[in-house]
């Protein structure tokens, strides 16, 4: 590998000309991955079903969801160092599998992506109105909350990358403040419970049918929600500066410092709640909240929820940041209906028109919120949409690095022969996880809800695998490649 070679002749080796503007370091496409991945989004979501499933022993799905996912982000870290091409998944699979492939992975990522930016502006719109009103907000004010978040970060965005680098940075120092310092302090002055508490479950079975195995198992899927994002940093290697070396660096940094906030703000929250019993039981609605507050005092009630809002808004900014660059890299490549409008880069050099379609797609998901509390089936939504492409991108790479057909040593990330065990390893967890997170459960299901919510997961990714197979066939998206990006070779091989 040349390292001598400027970034935008690397890309012209792709077939792509420089349009975006080329100006993020290697701190820069960490904030947003952290900002993405975002520990106080991720926990705050995870915490109040982790307690009802499986008690104060939730932290341990936590763990082990860690762990399968550093296996992923460990390939995904090779693959971005392969392939410095805004796109991620999508270029990643049209090259090592064939762009028909690429095209059916790359759809369910952005439906994927659409759903995890919904979600976090309805987890969102909670804390907007506990800032604002009182008492719970009706399911419509709840998705109007929503919808301001979404405008909120759509028009930060539009605003360029220099306010958006700003913003993740107030994010980060938000997160900073609301997970790390809350949590030491917690830990150090305020805990109310032994470590032994943490492999208890008071109860929390109940609601699994009585089997503490069942509750960890629907507990490890919500928990996988915590760990999603770090592919984030993937979508703006064309605005990074050396992103063979920054892209892949950045990735794993977020990744590592999002799980070790999490996981010391999910003890921190379980050692220090007064009656966790009440968290099994519902009655003690947001154990994060109830925890700072209880151990805090009443003062620290607004401020607390500022320095939330603050992270949520930050996480909204990010997932739309990249969203944006993922259905850019699409329409680029003339692989959606109005490419041409999509792929449109207005003159703060940024693809306005993909931002604007994802934030009306957004919106239009918290629809969902009016059927009464949302948050359990949209939370599966994302989580399950997003492992599917995980299993995808991992057993591609895994079929091409075994075939050949992709040399991963030839990256500026070279792990050797033990990349090919974290790779198989990568491909067992996800298989795992995408079968416990699709898997029909009632608890996950709003209140009442009917069959077709206990299974909608499964159902909406049938259905948008199946809309994807019919766009394919007829439309044949992989013929209107651009003439110069349809080489199938891997160029570093």
């Amino acid at each position: 590998m040349d390292d001598t070679r400027t970034d935008a002749g690397d890309l012209a080796e792709y077939g792509y000309r420089q349009e975006l503007r080329r100006t993020l370091s290697t701190w820069a496409v960490f904030a947003i991955g952290f900002a993405t991945i975002s520990p106080v989004v991720g926990i705050y979501a995870v915490v109040q079903l982790g307690f009802v499933f499986a008690g104060p022993a939730w932290i341990w799905a936590v763990v082990a969801a860690f762990l399968g996912q550093s296996l992923v982000a460990v390939v995904y870290a090779e693959l971005s160092s392969q392939f410095p091409i805004t796109g991620g998944v999508y270029q990643w699979v049209r090259r090592l599998g064939g762009p028909r492939l690429g095209w059916l992975v790359g759809w369910i990522y952005l439906a994927s992506a659409v759903a995890s930016l919904t979600t976090v502006a309805y987890l969102g719109a909670s804390w907007l109105h506990m800032l604002v009103g009182d008492g719970t907000p009706s399911a419509a004010t709840h998705v109007l909350l929503g919808v301001v978040f979404v405008a909120v970060a759509l028009g930060i965005n539009l605003l360029g990358v220099d306010p958006v680098k700003h913003f993740l940075n107030a994010g980060i120092l938000a997160e900073g403040i609301a997970s790390i310092a809350v949590s030491v302090v917690l830990l150090i002055f305020m805990r109310h419970n032994g470590f032994g508490i943490l492999f208890e479950t008071l109860g929390a079975e109940a609601v699994s049918g009585g089997s503490a195995a069942a509750g960890f198992l629907t507990c490890l899927a919500v928990a996988g929600w915590a760990f999603l994002g770090f592919d984030a940093t993937t979508q703006v290697a064309e605005e990074t500066e050396q992103p063979r070396r920054s892209v892949p660096r950045a990735l794993l940094r977020a990744y590592l410092f999002v799980a070790f906030t999490v996981l010391l703000t999910g003890l921190a929250v379980t050692l220090a709640l007064r009656r966790p019993e009440d968290a099994v039981s519902g009655a003690t609605v947001d154990p994060v909240f109830a925890a700072v507050t209880d151990g805090l005092g009443g003062w620290s009630e607004k401020p607390f929820i500022v320095v939330v809002l603050i992270a949520f808004l930050a996480c909204a900014i990010s997932i739309q940041t990249y969203i944006g660059r993922a259905v850019y890299a699409f329409a680029r490549d003339r692989q959606l209906p109005f490419s041409a409008t999509l792929a449109t880069v207005g003159p703060r050099r940024i693809p306005y028109a993909s931002l604007i379609a994802t934030a009306v797609l957004a919106g239009l998901g918290l629809l969902l919120g009016l059927n009464g509390n949302a948050a359990a089936t949209l939370i599966a939504f994302g989580s399950g949409g997003f492992y599917f492409v995980f299993l995808g991108v991992a057993v591609v790479a895994l079929v091409a690095r075994t075939s050949g057909r992709w040399n991963p040593s030839a990256g500026r990330l070279r792990l050797g022969r033990p990349g090919l065990a974290i790779n198989v390893l990568a491909v067992v967890w996800l298989l795992f996880e995408a079968v416990n997170i699709a898997w029909p459960r009632v608890e996950l299901a709003p209140v009442g809800g009917s069959w077709v919510q206990v299974w909608a997961v499964v159902l909406v990714f049938s259905v948008l695998f199946a809309i994807g197979l019919v766009y394919v066939a007829i439309a044949e998206p992989h013929t209107k490649l651009p003439r110069n990006t349809t080489t199938e070779e891997v160029k570093a091989s």
